[in-house]
C-alpha cells in the first residue's frame, strides 16, 4: 500500500485492522515455531519492500510505491543495488517469484504482471483480475494472494487460474495473507500489520504454524511510529542451499538471516 495513502487509507483501516489481527492471532490453534538469528545485513531505508527472491546467490527484490516502483538485484551483505528496472509511474509493485528462471512481479491494482530474465530484461505483460499482494512458486505453477484469507494457484502459462484455497487455523480464517513464500513443500505467508508469518498446507489450507517476528522488527530499530507509517514486516525469501530464510521490512534498514528449529 503506498506511503502517499498511509495517512488516508491505513489510518482509517489501522484500528479496526489491529483489533482484527489481535483477536485473531491471540486465539492462534497453530504452535510457535522456533528460530535462530543467523546473520544481518543493511538494506535499503528507501525501498517499500514487497518481495524477496534468492536464487543461486543471488538476492532480487521487489519495492512498491507509484512513481517508485522496481525490481532490483542487490547484494546481500552490503544492500547494494547492482541493476535495476522501474515500473511505469502509474504502477505499484508488489510481491516477486521465481519460476524457471524467470522473475514474476505483481502490481496492487493494475491488474499486471511483469515478467523478466535473471538479468532484469523485460519478457512479457499479463493481465489479471482483482488485487495482487503476494506471489510464490513451487516450481510448477504460480501461488497469490490478493489481502483476503483465500490463495489463488495459477498456471504460469495464460495466468489462468486452476484453484484456491481459504487459509484457516483452527477452523477460523486468516485474513490479509501478503508475502508469500514456498519453503519444502509449504507456504509461508506474513500477515500483514502484524509480526507473523503462517506456516500454510497448500493442499487444505490449513495453518500448521506460526513465525513471530517481532523480535527482528525490534533489532531493525522500527518505532511505533514507523511502523504506523507503513514500515512493517514484508519480504521473506527462501535461502535453500543453507536451508534459511532471509527476512526484512518495508522501510526497514535491515535485513535477516534466520534458521528454522526443528
Amino acid at each position: 500500500m503506498p506511503k502517499s495513502r498511509a495517512s488516508a487509507q491505513i489510518g482509517a483501516r489501522i484500528v479496526a485492522l489491529a483489533l482484527l489481527l489481535a483477536a485473531g492471532l491471540a486465539r492462534a490453534g497453530a504452535p510457535s515455531l522456533d528460530w535462530r538469528l543467523v546473520a544481518s545485513y543493511p538494506h535499503a531505508v528507501a525501498d517499500f519492500t514487497q518481495g524477496l527472491v534468492w536464487s543461486q546467490g543471488r538476492l532480487f527484490e521487489s519495492a512498491g510505491q507509484y512513481g517508485a516502483s522496481r525490481v532490483a538485484e542487490k547484494e546481500l551483505k552490503t544492500g547494494r543495488t547492482l541493476r535495476s528496472i522501474a515500473l511505469p509511474g502509474n504502477e505499484f509493485g508488489e510481491g516477486l517469484a521465481l519460476l524457471r528462471d524467470q522473475l514474476w512481479q505483481l502490481t496492487w491494482r493494475e491488474g499486471v504482471a511483469h515478467v523478466y530474465d535473471l538479468s532484469l530484461r523485460p519478457l512479457k505483460r499479463l493481465t489479471y483480475v482483482g488485487e495482487g499482494w503476494g506471489i510464490a512458486s513451487d516450481g510448477q505453477q504460480l501461488v497469490i494472494s490478493d489481502g483476503t484469507a483465500r490463495l489463488h494457484f495459477v498456471d504460469a502459462e495464460g495466468f489462468r487460474l486452476r484453484r484456491s484455497i481459504e487459509v484457516r487455523d483452527d477452523g477460523r480464517p486468516v485474513p490479509l495473507l501478503n508475502e508469500l513464500e514456498w519453503v519444502e513443500g509449504a507456504i509461508y505467508a506474513n500477515v500483514w500489520m502484524s509480526d507473523r508469518v503462517a506456516r500454510i498446507d497448500p493442499t487444505t489450507g490449513a495453518v500448521t504454524g506460526w513465525l513471530d517476528f517481532g523480535a527482528l522488527k525490534q533489532a531493525a530499530g522500527i518505532s511505533a511510529a514507523q511502523e504506523a507509517e507503513g514500515a512493517v514486516l514484508n519480504g521473506l525469501a527462501w535461502h535453500a542451499g543453507q536451508r534459511h530464510l532471509l527476512v526484512t521490512g518495508k522501510h526497514w534498514p535491515r535485513l535477516f538471516e534466520v534458521q528454522l528449529q526443528p
